[in-house]
């Protein structure tokens, strides 16, 4: 006879059906959010995890829809990439195989002309 010890945290059947982000894609999210919120542009963020995508929504205020969301689409990986940068009316600005890349569209607004004062 033999005896099975119950599992401490027993998993729910439905976290293999959710699409998330992992650590290395989070930490270059997060690094360009970082910079975003260090010069008052973005001020809070959003994290979604379902079925068949990921999604990290940006906010400059709390209260407001997203300016911009960054997804995971991993069915979309053969094709274009499963990685987008989706604008606040819905428009595709950026998609790609590499994470990073598709993270330009957003670090382009970092940069900013110095002149003379």
């Amino acid at each position: 006879m033999t005896v099975q010890s119950p599992t401490p945290f027993p998993l729910s059947p439905h976290l293999d059906d959710q699409v998330s982000f992992d650590r290395r894609e989070l930490a270059l999210i997060l690094s360009v959010y970082g910079r975003m919120v260090a010069l008052g542009e973005w001020r809070d963020y959003g994290l979604s995890c379902l079925r068949d995508r990921a999604i990290f929504s940006i906010f400059r205020r709390t209260a407001e829809t997203p300016l911009y969301r960054v997804e995971k689409h991993p069915r979309l990986r053969l094709r274009q990439g499963m990685y987008a940068v989706v604008g606040m009316d819905g428009q595709v600005l950026r998609r790609g195989h590499d994470l990073g890349a598709v993270l330009k569209v957003l670090e382009r607004k970092l940069i900013r002309p110095v002149g003379p004062d």
